[in-house]
């Protein structure tokens, strides 16, 4: 399977976690404000559960949200209403116009080259509009740092291609220059740490097998993949401490902007 991504994305895994991962949504909500009757997209809108949390309080007319995943959209008909809809696509094509609100939260570090990202997006919105993104920015912890390294080890490196999956971020002082050379008036850039307790080391396991790790098992068959988890779980768990609960901290980065 190297070379070709499938949409393999496990709902249930992902949502083990689901107060942690869904406090990002809503400091990220809170830079934004209310567009009372405009339209707004949600890239990467996964269940489509905090799409409707985003309609609701932006006071939108319209929000579409878009995921690549038919697993993820499969689960958006409880989070449907009026004036909220779902659409299959890719969001690193996507294109549109006249729109009040871009809001991006926890998706396209999936998408590489944001320095051609970045002005689409800004090309979406009308005047005034808002742009809002978040994104993880943890590649230096060992529950990323070790993947990379059992990604580029044999016989993984094989079975993967030689793929090797790091987030497309850059800075906070790059997005900060972007956004005012791309005619944001206003902008709000941060980094953020989220300390979770999780019950033990062997969690951050299955917190980066909802996330982090899909973007290698997508890419590999099942014995594969099993033989790829199975060395990086020894690593792993030999570079966290052994204590119960354990404290992982997770930074992320939170872009809020204003269209000139």
């Amino acid at each position: 399977m190297t070379g070709e991504q499938r949409d393999e994305w496990q709902p249930d895994q992902y949502a083990r976690f689901k107060a942690e991962r869904e406090q990002p949504f809503y400091d990220l909500l809170d830079l934004v404000e209310p567009v009372p009757g405009g339209r707004v997209v949600d890239l990467g809108c996964g269940t489509g559960a905090l799409t409707r949390v985003l309609h609701d309080r932006t006071q939108a007319a319209e929000t579409v949200g878009i995921d690549r995943s038919q697993a993820m959209l499969d689960k958006t008909t409880q989070h449907t209403g009026e004036g909220v809809r779902y659409e299959r696509g890719d969001i690193a094509k996507y294109s549109a116009t006249d729109l009040d609100l871009v809001f991006a939260n926890a998706s396209i570090q999936w998408v590489g080259d944001h320095a051609s990202l970045f002005p689409r997006l800004a090309a979406t919105l009308k005047p005034g509009g808002q742009l809002a993104v978040q994104m993880p920015a943890n590649e230096d912890h060992p529950s990323h740092a070790v993947a990379r390294q059992v990604a580029q080890e044999a016989p993984h490196n094989e079975a993967l291609g030689g793929f090797v999956y790091r987030h497309s971020i850059e800075s906070p002082e790059w997005y900060a220059e972007q956004f005012a050379r791309l005619g944001f008036a206003e902008q709000h850039i941060r980094i953020q740490v989220y300390l979770h307790r999780l019950p033990g080391p062997e969690d951050v396991i299955e917190w980066v097998k909802g996330s982090l790790l899909t973007g290698y098992r997508d890419r590999m068959s099942l014995e594969d993949y099993e033989a790829f988890l199975s060395d990086y779980r020894e690593r792993l768990l030999s570079n966290l401490p052994d204590e119960r609960p354990l404290l992982y901290p997770f930074k992320r980065l939170l872009l809020w902007g204003r269209a000139g």
